[in-house]
Protein backbone atom coordinates (compact mmCIF):
# COMPACT_ATOMS: atom_id res chain seq x y z
CA UNK A 1 0.00 0.00 0.00
CA UNK A 2 2.71 2.54 0.80
CA UNK A 3 6.62 2.00 -0.09
CA UNK A 4 8.59 4.76 1.08
CA UNK A 5 12.42 4.49 -0.69
CA UNK A 6 15.37 7.07 1.23
CA UNK A 7 13.46 10.25 1.42
CA UNK A 8 14.88 13.11 2.71
CA UNK A 9 13.95 16.56 3.59
CA UNK A 10 15.90 20.41 5.03
CA UNK A 11 14.88 23.39 6.53
CA UNK A 12 17.10 25.85 6.43
CA UNK A 13 20.04 23.90 5.13
CA UNK A 14 19.35 21.15 8.54
CA UNK A 15 18.54 18.08 7.53
CA UNK A 16 15.34 16.48 9.58
CA UNK A 17 14.23 13.51 7.61
CA UNK A 18 18.01 11.96 6.57
CA UNK A 19 16.99 9.00 4.24
CA UNK A 20 14.25 7.08 5.75
CA UNK A 21 13.13 4.25 4.45
CA UNK A 22 9.91 1.77 5.42
CA UNK A 23 7.22 -0.25 3.42
CA UNK A 24 3.47 -0.93 4.74
CA UNK A 25 1.47 -4.10 3.23
CA UNK A 26 -2.57 -3.79 2.31
CA UNK A 27 -4.67 -4.37 5.78
CA UNK A 28 -1.65 -3.49 8.09
CA UNK A 29 -1.60 -1.37 11.50
CA UNK A 30 2.28 0.29 11.40
CA UNK A 31 3.27 2.35 13.99
CA UNK A 32 5.84 5.18 13.51
CA UNK A 33 7.26 5.85 17.18
CA UNK A 34 9.62 8.01 18.60
CA UNK A 35 10.04 11.18 20.50
CA UNK A 36 8.72 14.82 19.85
CA UNK A 37 11.46 16.15 17.36
CA UNK A 38 12.59 12.90 15.55
CA UNK A 39 10.77 13.69 12.53
CA UNK A 40 7.90 11.62 12.30
CA UNK A 41 5.57 14.41 11.45
CA UNK A 42 7.56 15.81 8.50
CA UNK A 43 7.53 11.77 7.10
CA UNK A 44 3.73 11.68 7.33
CA UNK A 45 3.53 15.38 5.94
CA UNK A 46 5.41 14.20 2.73
CA UNK A 47 3.84 11.25 2.73
CA UNK A 48 0.80 12.60 2.67
CA UNK A 49 1.55 15.42 -0.14
CA UNK A 50 1.47 18.38 1.97
CA UNK A 51 5.31 18.64 2.20
CA UNK A 52 7.62 18.17 -0.95
CA UNK A 53 10.44 15.60 -0.39
CA UNK A 54 14.04 16.94 -1.10
CA UNK A 55 15.00 13.27 -2.77
CA UNK A 56 13.69 9.67 -2.62
CA UNK A 57 10.46 8.47 -3.42
CA UNK A 58 6.87 7.58 -2.08
CA UNK A 59 4.05 5.24 -4.01
CA UNK A 60 1.33 4.55 -2.12
CA UNK A 61 -0.84 1.79 -4.31
CA UNK A 62 1.91 2.06 -6.96
CA UNK A 63 1.30 5.86 -7.32
CA UNK A 64 3.73 8.76 -7.16
CA UNK A 65 3.09 11.61 -4.62
CA UNK A 66 5.40 14.11 -6.54
CA UNK A 67 4.08 13.34 -9.57
CA UNK A 68 0.39 12.12 -9.00
CA UNK A 69 -0.62 14.09 -5.51
CA UNK A 70 -4.28 14.39 -6.16
CA UNK A 71 -4.41 10.90 -7.31
CA UNK A 72 -2.43 9.75 -3.96
CA UNK A 73 -4.94 12.20 -1.96
CA UNK A 74 -8.06 10.55 -2.69
CA UNK A 75 -6.79 7.08 -1.29
CA UNK A 76 -5.86 8.68 1.94
CA UNK A 77 -7.81 9.76 4.94
CA UNK A 78 -4.81 12.44 7.33
CA UNK A 79 -5.41 13.00 11.23
CA UNK A 80 -3.26 15.83 11.65
CA UNK A 81 -1.93 16.76 15.23
CA UNK A 82 -3.75 19.85 15.04
CA UNK A 83 -7.76 19.88 15.08
CA UNK A 84 -8.85 20.72 11.85
CA UNK A 85 -12.42 21.75 12.13
CA UNK A 86 -14.49 24.86 12.07
CA UNK A 87 -15.44 25.78 15.99
CA UNK A 88 -18.54 27.61 15.06
CA UNK A 89 -19.82 25.01 12.91
CA UNK A 90 -21.79 21.59 13.72
CA UNK A 91 -20.34 18.30 14.17
CA UNK A 92 -22.64 17.83 10.84
CA UNK A 93 -21.97 20.86 9.05
CA UNK A 94 -18.10 19.89 9.73
CA UNK A 95 -18.32 16.42 8.65
CA UNK A 96 -20.62 17.48 5.22
CA UNK A 97 -18.00 20.19 4.74
CA UNK A 98 -14.91 17.52 4.36
CA UNK A 99 -16.98 15.11 2.42
CA UNK A 100 -17.84 17.96 -0.01
CA UNK A 101 -13.98 18.64 -0.07
CA UNK A 102 -13.30 15.09 -0.76
CA UNK A 103 -15.81 15.60 -3.89
CA UNK A 104 -18.75 13.21 -2.27
CA UNK A 105 -22.09 13.92 -3.18
CA UNK A 106 -24.73 15.80 -1.37
CA UNK A 107 -26.64 12.43 -1.08
CA UNK A 108 -23.72 10.45 -0.41
CA UNK A 109 -21.94 13.40 1.99
CA UNK A 110 -25.52 12.89 4.62
CA UNK A 111 -25.11 9.30 4.28
CA UNK A 112 -21.75 9.12 5.53
CA UNK A 113 -22.12 11.59 8.19
CA UNK A 114 -24.47 9.38 10.30
CA UNK A 115 -22.17 5.97 9.78
CA UNK A 116 -18.88 8.14 11.03
CA UNK A 117 -20.52 9.85 13.45
CA UNK A 118 -21.99 6.56 14.60
CA UNK A 119 -18.40 5.53 13.74
CA UNK A 120 -16.92 7.72 16.66
CA UNK A 121 -19.55 7.61 18.84
CA UNK A 122 -21.29 11.07 18.86
CA UNK A 123 -24.65 10.65 16.88
CA UNK A 124 -26.40 12.30 19.44
CA UNK A 125 -24.02 15.51 19.28
CA UNK A 126 -24.50 15.69 15.69
CA UNK A 127 -26.10 19.42 16.10
CA UNK A 128 -24.15 20.59 18.53
CA UNK A 129 -21.48 23.27 17.53
CA UNK A 130 -17.54 21.70 17.78
CA UNK A 131 -16.68 25.13 20.15
CA UNK A 132 -18.66 23.31 23.12
CA UNK A 133 -17.30 20.06 22.23
CA UNK A 134 -14.58 18.91 25.04
CA UNK A 135 -10.85 18.00 23.33
CA UNK A 136 -11.49 14.53 22.92
CA UNK A 137 -14.62 14.69 21.39
CA UNK A 138 -12.89 16.97 18.68
CA UNK A 139 -10.41 14.63 18.20
CA UNK A 140 -13.15 12.01 17.87
CA UNK A 141 -14.73 14.39 15.07
CA UNK A 142 -11.51 15.01 13.47
CA UNK A 143 -10.77 11.35 13.00
CA UNK A 144 -14.17 11.50 11.57
CA UNK A 145 -13.98 13.96 9.12
CA UNK A 146 -10.63 11.57 7.77
CA UNK A 147 -13.03 9.18 7.10
CA UNK A 148 -15.30 10.37 4.87
CA UNK A 149 -14.39 9.48 1.93
CA UNK A 150 -13.88 5.62 3.08
CA UNK A 151 -10.21 6.20 1.98
CA UNK A 152 -7.55 3.00 1.84
CA UNK A 153 -5.04 4.41 3.74
CA UNK A 154 -5.47 6.03 7.29
CA UNK A 155 -2.60 8.36 8.29
CA UNK A 156 -2.68 9.28 12.42
CA UNK A 157 -0.30 12.11 13.43
CA UNK A 158 -0.42 11.76 17.44
CA UNK A 159 -4.24 11.54 17.46
CA UNK A 160 -4.51 11.61 21.23
CA UNK A 161 -2.29 14.04 22.18
CA UNK A 162 -3.77 16.08 25.08
CA UNK A 163 -6.81 14.25 26.07
CA UNK A 164 -8.53 12.17 28.90
CA UNK A 165 -7.86 8.82 29.47
CA UNK A 166 -11.73 7.70 28.30
CA UNK A 167 -11.71 9.37 25.16
CA UNK A 168 -8.10 8.16 24.53
CA UNK A 169 -9.50 4.70 25.00
CA UNK A 170 -12.17 5.32 22.60
CA UNK A 171 -10.02 6.27 19.75
CA UNK A 172 -7.76 3.64 19.89
CA UNK A 173 -10.39 0.91 20.05
CA UNK A 174 -11.72 2.88 17.12
CA UNK A 175 -8.68 2.76 15.30
CA UNK A 176 -8.13 -1.16 15.97
CA UNK A 177 -11.89 -1.22 14.52
CA UNK A 178 -11.40 0.29 11.23
CA UNK A 179 -7.80 -1.72 10.79
CA UNK A 180 -10.02 -5.18 11.65
CA UNK A 181 -12.36 -4.38 9.22
CA UNK A 182 -9.49 -4.12 6.51
CA UNK A 183 -8.49 -0.46 6.71
CA UNK A 184 -3.99 0.34 6.55
CA UNK A 185 -3.66 2.62 9.57
CA UNK A 186 0.06 4.60 10.13
CA UNK A 187 0.18 5.62 13.07
CA UNK A 188 2.70 8.00 14.40
CA UNK A 189 3.28 8.44 18.54
CA UNK A 190 5.23 9.22 21.36
CA UNK A 191 3.49 6.80 23.85
CA UNK A 192 4.89 3.40 23.38
CA UNK A 193 1.83 1.72 24.43
CA UNK A 194 -0.16 2.97 21.81
CA UNK A 195 1.74 1.73 19.28
CA UNK A 196 2.31 -1.64 21.29
CA UNK A 197 -1.44 -1.97 21.36
CA UNK A 198 -2.49 -1.30 17.64
CA UNK A 199 0.80 -1.76 15.04
CA UNK A 200 1.35 -5.31 13.58
CA UNK A 201 4.84 -3.64 12.82
CA UNK A 202 6.45 -0.65 14.11
CA UNK A 203 9.48 2.13 12.98
CA UNK A 204 11.15 3.49 15.45
CA UNK A 205 12.83 6.97 14.52
CA UNK A 206 15.20 9.18 16.36
CA UNK A 207 17.04 12.15 14.92
CA UNK A 208 15.68 12.08 11.61
CA UNK A 209 16.26 8.19 11.02
CA UNK A 210 14.95 5.51 11.38
CA UNK A 211 16.65 3.56 13.93
CA UNK A 212 15.34 0.44 14.25
CA UNK A 213 12.08 -1.43 12.30
CA UNK A 214 10.04 -4.72 12.61
CA UNK A 215 7.63 -6.69 14.83
CA UNK A 216 7.44 -6.31 18.52
CA UNK A 217 9.29 -9.06 19.20
CA UNK A 218 11.53 -8.60 16.40
CA UNK A 219 12.81 -5.54 17.84
CA UNK A 220 12.83 -6.80 21.52
CA UNK A 221 14.96 -9.34 20.29
CA UNK A 222 17.34 -6.63 19.71
CA UNK A 223 18.25 -6.77 22.86
CA UNK A 224 20.00 -10.15 22.61
CA UNK A 225 17.04 -11.44 25.62
CA UNK A 226 18.28 -9.09 27.75
CA UNK A 227 17.30 -7.92 30.31
CA UNK A 228 17.02 -3.92 32.13
CA UNK A 229 18.15 -3.31 35.66
CA UNK A 230 17.54 0.04 37.07
CA UNK A 231 19.65 0.65 39.97
CA UNK A 232 19.00 3.75 42.30
CA UNK A 233 21.81 5.15 44.68
CA UNK A 234 22.25 7.18 47.33
CA UNK A 235 25.12 9.12 45.54
CA UNK A 236 26.04 8.32 41.48
CA UNK A 237 29.84 8.30 41.06
CA UNK A 238 31.44 8.64 37.87
CA UNK A 239 33.79 5.96 39.02
CA UNK A 240 31.07 3.44 39.97
CA UNK A 241 29.72 3.42 36.31
CA UNK A 242 32.71 2.99 34.90
CA UNK A 243 33.35 0.09 37.09
CA UNK A 244 29.98 -1.24 36.30
CA UNK A 245 30.81 -1.12 32.49
CA UNK A 246 33.49 -3.72 33.24
CA UNK A 247 31.32 -6.42 34.93
CA UNK A 248 30.61 -9.27 33.67
CA UNK A 249 27.58 -10.12 31.65
CA UNK A 250 26.48 -6.01 31.58
CA UNK A 251 26.27 -5.13 27.78
CA UNK A 252 25.64 -1.21 28.57
CA UNK A 253 25.65 1.41 31.60
CA UNK A 254 23.21 4.41 31.22
CA UNK A 255 23.65 6.54 34.21
CA UNK A 256 20.87 9.34 35.02
CA UNK A 257 23.02 11.61 37.61
CA UNK A 258 20.18 13.89 38.50
CA UNK A 259 17.95 11.39 39.99
CA UNK A 260 20.89 9.24 41.38
CA UNK A 261 19.98 5.85 38.76
CA UNK A 262 21.12 4.00 36.63
CA UNK A 263 19.80 1.63 33.78
CA UNK A 264 22.03 -1.76 33.62
CA UNK A 265 21.83 -4.04 30.31
CA UNK A 266 22.48 -7.63 31.41
CA UNK A 267 22.59 -10.92 29.47
CA UNK A 268 21.31 -12.72 32.31
CA UNK A 269 20.21 -10.62 35.38
CA UNK A 270 20.46 -13.75 37.75
CA UNK A 271 24.06 -13.97 36.92
CA UNK A 272 25.16 -10.09 37.16
CA UNK A 273 23.12 -9.66 40.05
CA UNK A 274 25.85 -10.55 42.53
CA UNK A 275 28.85 -8.83 40.48
CA UNK A 276 26.57 -5.40 40.36
CA UNK A 277 25.98 -5.47 44.20
CA UNK A 278 30.22 -6.38 44.45
CA UNK A 279 31.09 -3.43 41.98
CA UNK A 280 28.78 -1.32 44.28
CA UNK A 281 30.34 -2.01 47.59
CA UNK A 282 33.87 -2.00 46.32
CA UNK A 283 33.10 1.36 45.43
CA UNK A 284 31.52 2.90 48.56
CA UNK A 285 27.68 2.81 46.70
CA UNK A 286 25.07 2.71 48.89
CA UNK A 287 22.01 0.94 46.90
CA UNK A 288 18.34 2.11 47.68
CA UNK A 289 16.40 0.37 45.01
CA UNK A 290 17.15 -2.81 42.67
CA UNK A 291 14.50 -3.22 40.11
CA UNK A 292 14.64 -5.55 37.04
CA UNK A 293 12.92 -4.69 33.75
CA UNK A 294 11.61 -7.38 31.03
CA UNK A 295 12.64 -6.29 27.86
CA UNK A 296 10.33 -3.52 25.69
CA UNK A 297 10.22 -0.85 23.09
CA UNK A 298 11.09 1.67 25.53
CA UNK A 299 14.32 -0.42 27.05
CA UNK A 300 14.78 -0.79 22.98
CA UNK A 301 14.97 2.82 22.51
CA UNK A 302 16.97 3.85 25.32
CA UNK A 303 19.64 0.81 24.57
CA UNK A 304 20.19 2.38 21.34
CA UNK A 305 19.58 6.02 21.77
CA UNK A 306 20.68 6.55 25.64
CA UNK A 307 17.04 8.78 25.67
CA UNK A 308 13.96 7.60 26.53
CA UNK A 309 10.90 8.50 24.29
CA UNK A 310 10.02 11.13 26.80
CA UNK A 311 12.62 12.77 27.10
Amino acid sequence: MLVVSDIKKSFDQKEVVRGVSFSVEKGESFGLLGPNGAGKSTTISMICGLLTYDSGEVTVDGISVKKKPLDVKKKIGVVPQEIALYPTMSAKENLLFWGKMYGLSSKLAKKRVDEVLEYVGLRDRANDKIETFSGGMKRRINIGASLMHEPELLIMDEPTVGIDPQSRNHILETVKRLNQNGMTVIYTSHYMEEVEFLCNRIGIVDQGKMIALGTKSDLVNRLAGGTVIKLSVASLKDEFTASLRKVTNVERVIPDIENNSVDIFVHHHQLAFSDIIACAMDNRVQVLSFEVQEPNLESLFLSLTGRTLRD
